[in-house]
């Protein structure tokens, strides 16, 4: 059986330069703002499975919107550093397939989801579902956010992949034109 040795720092941080080497900051920010984007869109359309909807004013309602909307961009932040790490402990030569780290965050945000619709809703009693919810077992948690972290770093996964193509055949074009 072969033994796993610990990543060293250096070889970590050459794997993520690696994997954003064709993505400016300004790639990043554009991802980020359709990420925010569709997280906020699904937070506006699976109100009427919460009990706000019918509940509190249009500005507790907007409030609540943009700030799940800012925590579910905090989620899919820390939930894409700590998928990559376990992915890059893994694929320790080059960089992972894309799908590969797309599933890993799909796991770890529906985890970390799962959990919190649980505390937040049984436990703390912080928000609750409308009649309208699903729930699946065995924590009972509403089956829109479970598919909001399936659908959502899905289709922004794919989105970057198509900035990161478009960006790799320009830099390539751009290139064979100096030669």
């Amino acid at each position: 059986m072969r033994k796993v040795q610990p990543m060293r720092a250096s070889r970590l941080i050459d794997q993520l330069t690696e994997a954003f080497d064709h993505l400016s900051w300004s790639g990043v920010a554009k991802i980020l703002a359709v990420f925010g984007v569709l997280n906020l869109f699904w937070e506006v359309a699976q109100l009427p499975l919460y009990d706000i909807w019918y509940e509190a004013t249009p500005a507790v309602i907007t409030f609540a919107v943009l700030h799940c909307t800012a925590g579910d961009v905090l989620i899919g932040i820390n939930s894409a550093i700590v998928a990559y790490l376990i992915v890059a402990g893994v694929y320790r030569s080059g960089t992972p397939p894309i799908w590969v780290l797309g599933m890993t965050l799909v796991v770890i945000s529906v985890g970390y989801t799962a959990y919190s619709e649980w505390m937040n809703v049984y436990v703390w009693r912080s928000w609750s579902y409308s009649s309208l919810m699903p729930t699946v077992p065995p924590l009972m948690t509403g089956i829109s956010p479970i598919l909001q972290w399936v659908i959502v770093p899905m289709v922004t996964l794919a989105i970057a992949r198509t900035l990161l193509h478009r960006r790799s055949r320009q830099s390539s074009s751009s290139e064979d034109r100096n030669t």
